[in-house]
């Protein structure tokens, strides 16, 4: 007779997945479902694993959620553009310095319709000059290489951090914070992960 009992299934002492470890983090058991619900089953407990994720991971994150589209119709700016370096001392006369004209726009933005601005959360990376509140400004088809300060998502949660890879050649997400405050994020394959575009650039109001 078939033994349809999985619990009554011959088991060596010791042998199975560790209690703790896997996708959950927990203990495990065998249940029969019918096939019917198995989709639904599924997606359940992957919406349940990727809250469990974004909770371990979200002191490291510092979510944006801010999303500033760029004007499609820019207007040319014209500020004089000092040739002499200005002491953050006593002022001195400036008019006989100014050699040139800067537009902003032009400066900051290399392709307009590709471009958008985020507001930065919390100080995981403020040791690249990414200060709570500053406005990065994020390109979105610049293909981002090992190195580049950019803006992915994870499991639906954004956040701004440095691209390197892991031994395995997988991504990890890199803080610019020496505190110890935040953790390096280690992409897995459970992981939703996109990039959605590199930082070139921040500005911020005084």
């Amino acid at each position: 007779m078939q033994n349809d009992d999985p619990i009554k299934s011959a088991r060596k002492p010791g042998s199975g997945r560790k209690a703790g470890t896997g996708t959950y983090k927990e203990n495990t058991s065998v249940i029969r479902v019918p096939d019917s619900q198995k989709p639904v089953i599924a997606s359940f407990l992957e919406a349940y694993a990727r809250k469990q994720r974004l909770s371990e991971l979200k002191e490291s994150l510092d979510s944006v959620d801010e999303f500033i589209q760029l004007s499609e119709d820019l207007i040319n700016l014209s500020f004089p553009l000092f040739e002499s370096k200005v002491p953050a001392g006593l002022p001195s006369p400036a008019d006989d310095h100014i050699g040139s004209a800067m537009d902003p726009n032009e400066y900051l933005i290399n392709k307009a319709d590709k471009t958008f601005f985020v507001t930065i959360q919390g100080e995981s990376m403020i040791e690249v000059g990414l200060m709570p509140g500053d406005k990065a400004i994020v390109e979105k088809d610049k293909v981002a290489a090992v190195g580049d300060i950019v803006l992915a998502m994870i499991d639906g949660e954004f956040t701004v951090k440095t691209l390197a890879k892991q031994k395995d050649g997988k991504p990890k997400l890199l803080p610019a914070n020496s505190s110890g405050k935040y953790a390096p994020i280690l992409i897995q394959g459970q992981m939703q992960f996109a990039i959605w575009g590199v930082v070139t650039g921040s500005f911020r109001k005084f």
